[in-house]
């Protein structure tokens, strides 16, 4: 029974369809970040006053953006359809390397580390998936009722601390993401041999760029968060959208929300050439 599973498992993996839908759910989630690169240069350098249909500067921002064009509806359907793709992929390739732990170890401890970035992984496309979904079906998403969560979680027995080890995780996983960029990390995750030599410099290059900058990024926004829930400031502890509305209020803040802009930016050239050239 076992070794049928994993055979289904294998063949699943070897999906052509799951692998088109796994390439579909990188195109999405790079639209996703070209989406918050704009709200994010919008805070720090729009014009005052000028009305947007985004309401946040994170994923529910950019997905508010989508549902106001003309065939926002039809878009975050097929966003939602693509991440949930994408989601299955992370499931599978967690049932494929990892259905069979080694023995305990060194060589188990890494299995596991590596199980709990493809399970995060998979959970965060799902949520993106079910939050494209609740804004096609109109379940508008506010920054108001994100406060009144983290109020709520705040006032639990141990909120506080609760609080601040989720944003000491996501600063953990803003160092990852530096460390991978500065170290190359991602080099075997794109097959970039068939690409001209100057092309293949420039996308390794934007992807450094975007993953260093993208884990700067993330270390502000655990900052932020962990500092806000420290002093108990729900206004400030609800993400990305708290951490660069508490930025832009700094007189450097436009400059760093630049800096953010661009690492998100950078950091979908690297989903996109994922997309368009998958290893295997």
């Amino acid at each position: 029974m076992a070794d049928d599973t994993a055979r289904a498992v294998q063949r699943a993996a070897h999906s052509p369809a799951l692998r088109h839908a796994a390439r579909a759910g990188l195109l999405g989630y790079a639209l996703i970040h070209l989406l918050v690169a704009w709200l994010a240069l919008q805070l720090g350098w729009g014009t005052p006053g000028l009305s947007s249909p985004a309401e946040s500067t994170d994923s529910a921002g950019a997905l508010a953006l989508l549902a106001a064009t003309p065939l926002g509806n039809v878009l975050l359907w097929v966003l939602a359809a693509a991440l949930a793709g994408l989601c299955l992929w992370q499931a599978v390739e967690v049932l494929r390397h990892h259905s069979r732990l080694p023995p305990a170890g060194p060589g188990r401890r890494q299995a596991l580390v590596q199980v709990v970035k493809t399970v995060g992984t998979a959970v965060l496309y799902g949520y993106l998936a079910v939050s494209a979904v609740r804004r096609a079906l109109g379940d508008e998403q506010r920054p108001a009722e994100d406060r009144q969560v983290v109020r709520g979680v705040l006032s639990w027995p141990g909120g506080q601390p609760l609080v601040v080890a989720v944003a000491a995780v996501v600063a953990g996983i803003g160092v990852y993401h530096v460390q991978k960029g500065l170290r190359s990390g991602f080099a075997g995750e794109i097959d970039l041999s068939g690409v001209r030599p100057s092309l293949r410099t420039l996308t390794h290059r934007l992807a450094q760029t975007g993953f260093v900058l993208k884990g700067v990024a993330l270390v502000l926004v655990g900052g932020v968060v962990g500092w806000a829930a420290a002093t108990f400031d729900p206004e400030r502890a609800t993400g990305l959208d708290g951490a660069l509305h508490a930025v832009a209020a700094e007189p450097y803040g436009r400059w760093l929300l630049l800096v953010v802009a661009v690492g998100l930016a950078t950091f979908a050239v690297y989903l996109l050439a994922r997309a368009r050239h998958p290893v295997g």
